[in-house]
C-alpha cells in the first residue's frame, strides 16, 4: 500500500473518537438516569473509566508488543486459542458493527423526523427508504478509497463533538449542586446500588464500543507506534465528554425527570436550559454524530472480515480489494446484510434500543478475548532480562481488563448471551466450509460445542415464548 494512502495519527484518532462517539451519548441523560441515581453513577463512571482504561492500554500494550498481528481484535484471539477462536472473534466483532449501524440509520431518520415528521420512529416505509439510499451514497464513496472516507470521517467528527461541547457548556454553567445531591443514592425502586450500578454499565458498554477502531486498522497506519497513541488520546477525548453529558444533566434535573425523558434526552435537557433552540441544535447534532458513526464503523467492519479472509479463516472471496485498496467484496457483504436487516426492521417493527442491545453483546467476547491475550502475553514474559518491571505493568493492566470484561458479562445478563450464541453459531459452519481452514483442536471443538448447545437453549426459549429480543 503507498505511503501516501495510509492513514496519519489524526486520522486513526478520529476514527477511534468517530466510532466511539456516535448516538449514546446524546441519550446518556436518560439512559443513565433510568436505571440509578447519582451516586451510583459515580460508582458506575468510575467502574468504567478504569475498566476502559485497562482496555485501551492492552490495546496499545498489543500494539507495541505484538507488531506483525494487524487487525487486533481478530489477530489477538486467533494468537491466543488458534483459527476458530479468531474466527469467532471476526465474526461476532462484525456482526455487532453492522447491527449496531442498523441501529444508526433508524435512530438517525428517528430525529429526522424532528423536521420531517413523515420518517416517523425511524423504522417506517419511508425512513427506510431514506436509510437504503443513505446506505448506498456511503457505500460507493466508501468504494473510492479508505483515506477518503477516513478523511470524510474526521470532518464529521469535528462537527458532532461540537454540539456536545456546547452541551456541557450550557450545563456547566446551568449546573445545581442542590440539585445534584437531591436523592444521591437513588429511589429505593431503583434496586441496591450494585444493581444501580449494573445497570449503568449496559449503557457505558454501549457508548464506548469503538476504542479499539485504531488497532482493527492497525495495518493502514502510516506508523505503528501511532496506533498505541490514537487509542489512549481518543479514550481519554471521549471520557471527558461522556462523563460531563451524564454528571452535568444530575445538576441539571432531577433523577426521576431525566428518566422519564424522551431520547435523544440531551436536547430535553438543553431546551430546560435555553429553551426550544437546544431541541433542534441536538437533533441536528445527533444526526450529523450518528451519520459519522455510520461511516466509521462501516469502514471497521468490511476490515473485520478482510483481514481474517486474508489467512484462509474465512472465504477467501472477501480478501479481494479493488483498485483504490478498499476490501471490496466484504464491503458489500456487510452492506448487503445491512440492507436485507432494514427490510427486516420494517416488518418487525424493530427499535433502536433493541438493536443495539444485541450489537453490544455480540462484542464482549471480542474484547474478552483481547483481554485475555493480553494476560498470556505479559504473564509469559515474566522473568526475561530487561522486561521484568514493564511485564509486571502489563500483568496488571492485563488482569483488570480481563476481570472487568468478565463483569461485562456477567451485567449483561443470561438473555443477550443467548441470543448472541443464535448468531455466533451459524458463523461457525461458513468457518467449517472454508477451503484450506486448519482443523479444531480440543478447545476449538469443547467451544463450539458449547455456542451449539447455547443456541439450542436460545431456539427452544423463543419458541416457548420464554425469551425475546
Amino acid at each position: 500500500m503507498a505511503q501516501s494512502a495510509r492513514l496519519s495519527l489524526s486520522l486513526l484518532i478520529a476514527l477511534v473518537v468517530g466510532s466511539i462517539i456516535g448516538s449514546g451519548a446524546y441519550s446518556l441523560p436518560q439512559n443513565m438516569a433510568a436505571g440509578a441515581g447519582a451516586g451510583a453513577i459515580l460508582i458506575g463512571w468510575l467502574v468504567t473509566g478504569v475498566g476502559m482504561l485497562s482496555l485501551a492500554l492492552v490495546y496499545q500494550m498489543l500494539s507495541n508488543r505484538k507488531p506483525e498481528l494487524d487487525n487486533g481484535v481478530f489477530a489477538y484471539a486467533k494468537a491466543l486459542g488458534g483459527d476458530f477462536v479468531g474466527f469467532n472473534s471476526a465474526w461476532g466483532y462484525w456482526i455487532s458493527a453492522w447491527i449496531g449501524n442498523v441501529g444508526y440509520l433508524v435512530i438517525l431518520f428517528a430525529a429526522a423526523s424532528y423536521f420531517f415528521p413523515a420518517f416517523g420512529d425511524g423504522n417506517n416505509k419511508v425512513a427506510i427508504i431514506a436509510a437504503s439510499l443513505l446506505l448506498w451514497a456511503m457505500h460507493f464513496m466508501i468504494l473510492r478509497g479508505i483515506r477518503t472516507a477516513a478523511r470524510a470521517n474526521a470532518i464529521t467528527t469535528i462537527a458532532k463533538i461540537v454540539p456536545i461541547l456546547v452541551f456541557v457548556g450550557c450545563a456547566a454553567l446551568a449546573f445545581h449542586p442542590d440539585t445534584f445531591v437531591a436523592g444521591f443514592w437513588g429511589a429505593p425502586a431503583l434496586g441496591s446500588i450494585l444493581d444501580q450500578v449494573k445497570s449503568t454499565m449496559l449503557v457505558t458498554v454501549w457508548v464506548f464500543i469503538g476504542i479499539e477502531g485504531a488497532n482493527v486498522y492497525s495495518a493502514r497506519a502510516a506508523e505503528r507506534v501511532n496506533v498505541g497513541r490514537a487509542t489512549i488520546i481518543g479514550f481519554a477525548i471521549t471520557l471527558l465528554l461522556l462523563i460531563s453529558v451524564s454528571l452535568l444533566s444530575l445538576g441539571i434535573l432531577g433523577q426521576p425527570e431525566l428518566a422519564a425523558m424522551k431520547n435523544p434526552s440531551t436536547a430535553g435537557v438543553l431546551q430546560a436550559i435555553a429553551g426550544p433552540w437546544g431541541g433542534m441544535m441536538i437533533s441536528l447534532g445527533l444526526m450529523v454524530s450518528v451519520g459519522g458513526a455510520l461511516l466509521a464503523w462501516t469502514l471497521l467492519s468490511a476490515e473485520s472480515l478482510f483481514s481474517p479472509a486474508k489467512t484462509s479463516v474465512m472465504p477467501k472471496v472477501l480478501s479481494k480489494e479493488n483498485g483504490q485498496g478498499v476490501p471490496a467484496n466484504a464491503l458489500w457483504v456487510t452492506n448487503g446484510c445491512i440492507q436485507l436487516f432494514l427490510i427486516l426492521t420494517l416488518y418487525a417493527n424493530a427499535t433502536y434500543l433493541a438493536l443495539i442491545s444485541l450489537a453490544t453483546s455480540m462484542i464482549l467476547l471480542p474484547y474478552l478475548f483481547s483481554g485475555l491475550y493480553a494476560l498470556k502475553v505479559s504473564w509469559l514474559d515474566r522473568g526475561q532480562a530487561g522486561r521484568d518491571s514493564l511485564s509486571g505493568r502489563d500483568l496488571a493492566i492485563s488482569l483488570v481488563a480481563s476481570v472487568y470484561c468478565f463483569w461485562l458479562l456477567y451485567a449483561a445478563g443470561p438473555k443477550y448471551l443467548l441470543l448472541s450464541a443464535l448468531l455466533y453459531a451459524p458463523g461457525s459452519l461458513i468457518y467449517l466450509l472454508t477451503p484450506g481452514r486448519k482443523p479444531l483442536n480440543g478447545f476449538a471443538k469443547g467451544l463450539l460445542v458449547l455456542i451449539w448447545l447455547a443456541a439450542a437453549v436460545a431456539a427452544w426459549m423463543l419458541w416457548q415464548g420464554l425469551l425475546s429480543l
